[in-house]
C-alpha cells in the first residue's frame, strides 16, 4: 500500500516514515514544516510535499495514489490551546475535515488513522482509562480530538471511510525535540544546565511510551481489520511526573536542581491507559521499558546536542 503521512517531518511521523523504509514502503510526508524539519527525512526513502492541512487542493494532490493515511499533523500542546482555542479548533478540526472530505471525494481508501489523545479526550477521569469511559475534556486541544474523534466516527457510518482512532498516551523518544511534552524538554535542560521545572506537587501521573511501540501499534492498525475502533495505545504503567524526573536525572547522571511551580488549570491529575482493548484487536503489547527507553532517547539527545535548543528558561513542560 501507499501511505500519506500527515505531520510526517514531525516527531512521531519521522519515526514512523523511518519504520516504514525499513519495511519497503516509500512513505508520501505532507507537512507545513511548523513543528517539523525536512533534515530529519534525509537518508530516508520517502517524498516530501510541503502544505497546510487546512488547504483543499493542497491536500487532494497529496492524496493522489494513496491508498493509507496516518493523519497526525495537529496542533498538540495543551497550554497552547488554552491561550488561542480558536487555532487549536482551525487546524486539528477543520484540518481532519478537509483530510477526510479529500478521502470522500476520492474514495479507495484501504485505511484512515487518526492520531488522537486519552488523556485530553477523557479528562479527569479515574485511571486505567479505558475506550469505554465518557470524554469530559478539561482543555480545548482535548475537546477538538474529541471532535476529530467524532468526525471519523460519523465518516466511517456515514460513508464507509475505514476509519480508527488511536488515543496516544505521553510519547517519547529520538526526533522529540521540538515537542513540548515532559521528556524532551527536560532532556533539553538538562543539556543546558537549567533546573527541571515541575508544576504543582509532582504526584501528577502520566503513561509513557516509547515511539517505537507507538509506531508498531500504527502498522498494526493499518494491517489489521479494525475500522470504526477507537483505541488507547500506551504502556499500561502510571509514573508520577517527580518519579519521572529523578529517573532522567540517574539516565543522565548530571544534577540539576527541580524548580517547584504552581499547579497550572486545564492539565489532567492522573492518567494512564488500560490497553487489553489494543492488544485483543492490534495484537499490541509495548515491548520498550521506560528505563530502556529513556537511555536510547538521551543516547540520541546527546548526540544531537549541537541542533536541540532548550526551553525558555522559566517555561515549565506540558504533561499531557
Amino acid at each position: 500500500m501507499s501511505w500519506l503521512v500527515t505531520g510526517g517531518a514531525g516527531f512521531v511521523g519521522v519515526n514512523l516514515v523511518r519504520l516504514l523504509a525499513t519495511r519497503g514502503i516509500r512513505a508520501r510526508v505532507f507537512d507545513d514544516l511548523t513543528h517539523g524539519r525536512r533534515e530529519d527525512l534525509a537518508g530516508v526513502d520517502a517524498e516530501l510535499v510541503v502544505g497546510d492541512i487546512r488547504d483543499a487542493a493542497a491536500v487532494d494532490r497529496a492524496l493522489a495514489g494513496v491508498e493509507l493515511v496516518v493523519h497526525l499533523a495537529a496542533h498538540t500542546r495543551v497550554m497552547d490551546s488554552i491561550a488561542d482555542p480558536t487555532g487549536s479548533f482551525d487546524v486539528n478540526v477543520r484540518g481532519t475535515l478537509v483530510l477526510l472530505e479529500a478521502c470522500r471525494r476520492r474514495g479507495g481508501l484501504r485505511r484512515f488513522i487518526l492520531a488522537s489523545t486519552g488523556g485530553a479526550v477523557l479528562g479527569d477521569a479515574v485511571p486505567p482509562v479505558h475506550e469505554g469511559m465518557p470524554a469530559r475534556p478539561l482543555s480545548p486541544y482535548g475537546a477538538s480530538k474529541l471532535a476529530c474523534e467524532g468526525y471519523c466516527s460519523a465518516y466511517y457510518g456515514s460513508y464507509a471511510i475505514p476509519t480508527v482512532a488511536l488515543r496516544f498516551s505521553n510519547v517519547y523518544g529520538p526526533y522529540s525535540y521540538l515537542k513540548g511534552s515532559v521528556v524532551p524538554v527536560f532532556f533539553k535542560r538538562i543539556l543546558a544546565g537549567e533546573p527541571l521545572v515541575i508544576h504543582g506537587d509532582g504526584a501528577q501521573t502520566r503513561d509513557f511510551l516509547y515511539v517505537d511501540d507507538l509506531c508498531r501499534a500504527i502498522v498494526a492498525a493499518a494491517e489489521r481489520e479494525c475500522s470504526g475502533e477507537v483505541l488507547h495505545i500506551g504502556s499500561g504503567r502510571e509514573t508520577t511526573i517527580r518519579d519521572l524526573a529523578d529517573q532522567m536525572l540517574t539516565v543522565t547522571g548530571i544534577p540539576v536542581p527541580i524548580e517547584w511551580r504552581a499547579a497550572r488549570t486545564g492539565e489532567v491529575r492522573r492518567n494512564f491507559a488500560c490497553t487489553d482493548r489494543a492488544r485483543a484487536v492490534l495484537g499490541f503489547v509495548p515491548a520498550v521499558s521506560l528505563e530502556e527507553g529513556l537511555l536510547r532517547t538521551w543516547d540520541w539527545f546527546r548526540r544531537a546536542s549541537p541542533s536541540v535548543t532548550g526551553e525558555a528558561p522559566g517555561r515549565g513542560a506540558s504533561f499531557d
